[in-house]
């Protein structure tokens, strides 16, 4: 055999636009963009904000559009939300769109005493959340959620696909105060059209019934617990997936309900730290309520700074790829 021929190709993607989607999956280009586009045609206030990534956040869109109504803030965050709220103030709805690292880290006060101790209506919506770049902890937001979940009053969204993208633009424009949303742009996977699939801010959704294991995820995770579910039916495996798009508040009544039926393993996924996200949000839940399962498990990040390189290889590393994730379940079934 030829050693060159039978080396992997190399990869040539940059880590930094590199697409979470599958090679061969359906995607929508820019569905984020788009819908806010399509909002602001009916809704003259809203306006749209950045911290000098209009193209990478698919905000360009909405500037080509409406360019009067649009507002480049320059690499300036603190500036950009600060402005974000005196706008809201004034009865506009601003979306200000930016890094997730630099949205939170970095602008974490302007959004904590500018905007929501005021309850202000803004709109902040951050790509590159969790493990969605190639390019390291400055780039990678592994703890965004963790610090969102803990400014009182902010509603928290953390969408798995381009439908979930889009029907939640205009729902959480509706919403009165303000809004923190993971943002997934360029081409965006398309899954949940498949399973009769409705977003409703505040609500978490069964996509599948499953007897085994039940898994509560958010974000893209939903997307790879749905892989997971039907590879796991070649081994008898019967896999229930709850949907909970909106991290706070959360669906409370419809996890103690899926909690509470017996019999299953019961895991969280997220694209986000094993610290302060979805999983312990839950477990907190189950505790006060009294309605802790037999088996709990939760697969997200570890809390640690993680590396640099190719996202199917950092997947797969710490454990978020489909194939890791089924192993892990496996595993835990028959402890």
């Amino acid at each position: 055999m030829n050693a060159v021929t039978d080396k992997k190709p190399r990869l040539t993607t940059s880590a930094m636009i590199a697409s979470i989607a599958s090679e061969g999956q359906r995607v929508q280009a820019a569905p984020f963009g788009k819908a806010l586009v399509a909002y602001a045609a009916e809704h003259p206030k809203v306006v749209g904000m950045t911290a000098d990534l209009a193209k990478y956040t698919d905000l360009h869109l909405f500037a080509q559009a409406y360019p009067e109504r649009f507002f480049q803030m320059g690499m300036a965050e603190q500036l950009l939300m600060g402005a974000a709220g005196g706008m809201a103030k004034t009865g506009l709805v601003p979306f200000a769109t930016t890094y997730a690292v630099f949205g939170t880290r970095r602008a974490y006060d302007f959004i904590h005493q500018v905007i929501a101790e005021e309850n202000l209506n803004v709109k902040i919506c951050c790509a590159l959340p969790g493990l969605t770049t190639g390019y390291g902890p400055s780039h990678q937001a592994t703890e965004d959620l963790a610090m969102m979940r803990a400014i009182p009053g902010l509603t928290v969204v953390d969408p798995c696909d381009a439908l979930d993208i889009e029907q939640a633009v205009p729902q959480i424009a509706a919403h009165q105060g303000p809004v923190y949303m993971r943002l997934l742009r360029g081409n965006v996977p398309l899954v949940l059209d498949e399973y009769n699939y409705k977003f409703e801010l505040g609500k978490a959704k069964m996509l599948r019934e499953g007897s085994d294991v039940l898994v509560i995820s958010s974000g893209f995770m939903t997307m790879r617990t749905l892989e997971v579910a039907k590879q796991l039916e070649t081994d008898n495996v019967n896999v229930a997936v709850l949907h909970c798009p909106t991290i706070k508040p959360l669906d409370e009544a419809t996890i103690l309900a899926e909690v509470r039926k017996p019999g299953r393993l019961v895991v969280v996924a997220e694209n986000h730290s094993v610290v302060g996200g979805l999983g312990e949000a839950v477990a907190s839940l189950l505790l006060r309520e009294g309605a802790a399962p037999t088996k709990f498990r939760m697969l997200a990040l570890p809390d640690a700074f993680l590396d640099a390189g190719a996202l199917p290889t950092l997947h797969d590393r710490y454990g978020i790829s489909a194939e890791k994730m089924s192993e892990r379940i496996k595993g835990w079934l028959s402890q």
